[in-house]
């Protein structure tokens, strides 16, 4: 029951999206906004403090994504390819 908390209230912090449905917005000062899933269909956008780019669990994730897309991102964002479940649990983590 903690671990479904932990992941509502992360969705909730991370500004989680409905599949499909994509913001042209940009993310407010202090935030990045980035694109998360394994599927070109199934991308969701989230909205991560600045400060993530320095953890190195979420290095880990940059490192993906610079190995699959290098500087083109199919999104036109910075798009990180993993599970989402992976990407809540690792941002949970780094918000605690």
């Amino acid at each position: 029951m903690a671990l479904v908390r932990s992941l509502f209230s992360a969705k909730k912090i991370l500004g989680g999206s409905l599949v499909g449905i994509r913001k042209e917005t940009s993310a407010p000062k202090g935030f990045l906004a980035v694109y998360v899933g394994e599927s070109q269909e199934k991308k969701q956008r989230y909205v991560v403090p600045v400060s993530y780019l320095s953890q190195p669990s979420f290095q880990v994730l940059l490192s993906k994504a610079e190995e699959e897309f290098g500087f083109d991102h199919p999104t036109g964002g910075l798009t990180i390819p993993c599970p989402v479940d992976t990407f809540i649990s690792i941002t949970s983590q780094l918000h605690s």
